[in-house]
């Protein structure tokens, strides 16, 4: 693993509680720890990555995350990032086809891939899984990995959906209010069974995989079966990805 790697991942450690108070459940079995592995993750708000990390280092973890381009052409977060060895997804380009096939060598050479199968942070006005991309179940089929469900609640009221506007004012609010966060490692996906051609294979482990979330994703949220108790008002409202 990347020395800047550990050193951000020992970081978070520092900097997550002093935004939240982490509560991280569950756990990874032991064989698994240091991979193959896809940790597949719900994604309710623009602090999720640096909670993951704090929650992956408590539990043994250090995966590489598949994080957006854009991120990666920063002049300094894309410089850690590359250094780091995550890896890098350019959609709505030509490039993003290359992901699919770095992920999965990665996985085949051992790593621990983090992945938000939604794609975005979440727009459902309930904040439940939204329907998901195929990649994750691609990327299963390509390298063998198993998938194990990582369910969060409660990022979405450290900072808000429009961060980085505003971002002082919102960093300032967070610390005095500091919300409480749960991460819960989950179950291993069962993902046997399936038939079809591969594109019918690839939807049909993608709703396991985000029914999984949804399973793991309950118990973290028993008093907001509906509508959070918290609501983003900058965050828009997308039913077109709405799981029914």
């Amino acid at each position: 693993m990347p020395w800047l790697w550990r050193a951000l991942l020992l970081l978070s450690r520092v900097l997550v509680p002093m935004m939240c108070r982490l509560r991280v459940t569950g756990a990874v079995p032991a064989g698994l720890r240091r991979g193959p592995l896809i940790l597949a993750a719900n994604h309710v708000g623009p602090v999720d990555p640096i909670v993951m990390a704090a929650a992956c280092h408590r539990a043994g973890l250090a995966p590489r995350f598949m994080a957006t381009g854009g991120l990666f052409d920063a002049p300094i977060a894309g410089a850690a990032l590359r250094a780091s060895g995550h890896l890098r997804v350019d959609r709505n380009t030509d490039r993003v086809a290359d992901a699919l096939p770095a992920a999965a060598a990665a996985l085949r050479a051992g790593s621990v891939v983090l992945v938000y199968p939604e794609g975005r942070i979440g727009l459902d006005p309930w904040m439940w899984p939204e329907r998901g991309k195929t990649g994750v179940a691609r990327m299963a089929a390509l390298s063998g990995a198993p998938v194990l469900a990582v369910a969060q609640w409660g990022t979405h009221e450290v900072l808000p959906y429009t961060t980085p506007a505003r971002l002082i004012r919102s960093i300032l609010s967070t610390l005095v209010r500091r919300p409480v966060v749960h991460v819960h490692f989950g179950d291993l996906v069962d993902l046997s069974g399936l038939t079809g051609s591969p594109g019918a294979r690839a939807m049909r482990a993608t709703d396991r995989i985000i029914q999984a979330l949804t399973d793991t994703l309950a118990p973290l949220r028993p008093t907001e079966p509906r509508l959070p108790h918290h609501v983003d008002p900058t965050r828009p409202v997308d039913l077109s990805r709405t799981r029914r």
